[in-house]
């Protein structure tokens, strides 16, 4: 029987190690750095990782920034090397900063050359890659400090490649777009006279941001650290320079905040929260089911919301996806949550219950990291 003790001991111990051998190590390339992306050896990163720190590193690469995005307020990976709206989002939930490959640098908003301030863009035409990528971010930030929403804008053209902006213009299909100020001054040489600068951004962490998770090991931190540091990296630039912290909080402030309040529903915070579901209210998850079955509220329900729709208070509901909420008694006080307050399904489905006419609406905007940072009880498959 002591043997048999032994044996389930050493069984439990393996299994352990085992659990926390491989470390994970999400890869994020915006499509304007593909080509940046291409020279960096996945296999090679992997192999080097895990012969610095002793561990085993699987890394995955993506260029869909929602999905990382996502990753980021879920806590899907050890690692990430990413653009910095991407490092951003992992820094306000529990990663802490490597350092970066490249010094910080501008972005401009232009526009043709008949527009003289940002203002001008009012009613008309833009160009912007992803919805998730840092010149989408840049656009918002600008156009906010003027007084400006994408609601403000004829049109909103959420393509690929952010250098396409610039043809979009020189040939009359777009009026405005968000650029690198370098990759703007070596355009603006070539193309005199078609546009003109806007208004230009604040500094903004270039290159690759790698950040890591603060609770990994001291000794696992520092190796990884150290190893990117090193010119050894397979195609990646030496993680060498050390933004301010407030270069990364700016960017997470001119990201897609959901708006603070939002009429005929209350906001609620964690310990509200616990309040309504012990008196029998229902709490909708309407995060993807990854998602939720990786971390959830206790009792929650999933009814995932499926959204297309620009992150912006005038969203247009027609390009969502959300048939799931046919499934839900109106008559019963209803949790609407997500991933906290940059996540905009959770404000959405919110708003499309009130419209369905639910009486009461609860829109718990911080979500799931709000309801973990309160120590409360969360559930997992």
């Amino acid at each position: 029987m002591n043997k048999l003790r032994v044996l389930t001991s050493i069984a439990l111990v393996l299994a352990s190690g085992n659990a926390l051998a491989e470390l994970s190590a999400m890869m994020a390339i915006e499509p304007t750095s593909r080509k940046e992306g291409l020279m960096i050896s996945r296999s090679g990163m992997e192999a080097g990782l895990s012969r610095a720190i002793g561990q085993a590193v699987t890394v995955i690469t993506s260029d869909d920034l929602a999905d990382v995005m996502r990753s980021t307020r879920s806590g899907g990976h050890d690692l990430f090397i990413a653009p910095a709206q991407v490092a951003a989002s992992a820094l306000a939930r529990g990663y802490e900063l490597v350092g970066s490959t490249a010094p910080a640098e501008q972005y401009v908003l232009v526009g043709r050359h008949r527009f003289t301030s940002a203002e001008s863009v009012r009613g008309n035409r833009i160009y912007l890659p992803q919805q998730d990528s840092i010149y989408t971010y840049m656009a918002r930030g600008m156009l906010n400090a003027t007084g400006l929403s994408f609601k403000d804008l004829k049109t909103v053209e959420h393509a690929r490649y952010p250098q396409a902006g610039l043809t979009a213009l020189s040939v009359g299909v777009s009026d405005a777009t968000v650029i690198r100020q370098a990759d703007w001054a070596d355009w603006e040489k070539e193309n005199p006279g078609v546009a003109r600068v806007l208004a230009t951004s604040g500094a903004v962490p270039g290159g690759f941001s790698v950040v890591m998770k603060s609770d990994l090991p001291a000794d696992v931190r520092a190796r990884i650290a150290k190893w990117f540091a090193a010119p050894t990296s397979p195609g990646l630039r030496p993680v060498t320079e050390r933004v301010e912290m407030a270069a990364y909080k700016s960017v997470a402030q001119l990201g897609t905040f959901t708006p603070t309040h939002l009429p005929g529903a209350k906001v609620v915070t964690a310990t509200e929260v616990k309040q309504l579901l012990a008196q029998g209210a229902v709490m909708v998850d309407t995060r993807t089911e990854k998602e939720y079955k990786a971390k959830r509220v206790p009792g929650a329900i999933l009814v995932p919301y499926g959204e297309k729709s620009l992150k912006d208070v005038a969203y247009d509901a027609g390009q969502d996806d959300f048939k799931g909420l046919g499934q839900l008694d109106k008559g019963r006080p209803t949790v609407f949550a997500c991933n906290g307050a940059e996540c905009w399904k959770s404000y959405k489905a919110s708003r499309s219950a009130l419209a369905a006419g639910f009486k009461q609406v609860y829109w718990f905007r911080g979500g799931l990291p709000e309801w973990d940072a309160a120590g409360l009880t969360v559930a997992k498959d």
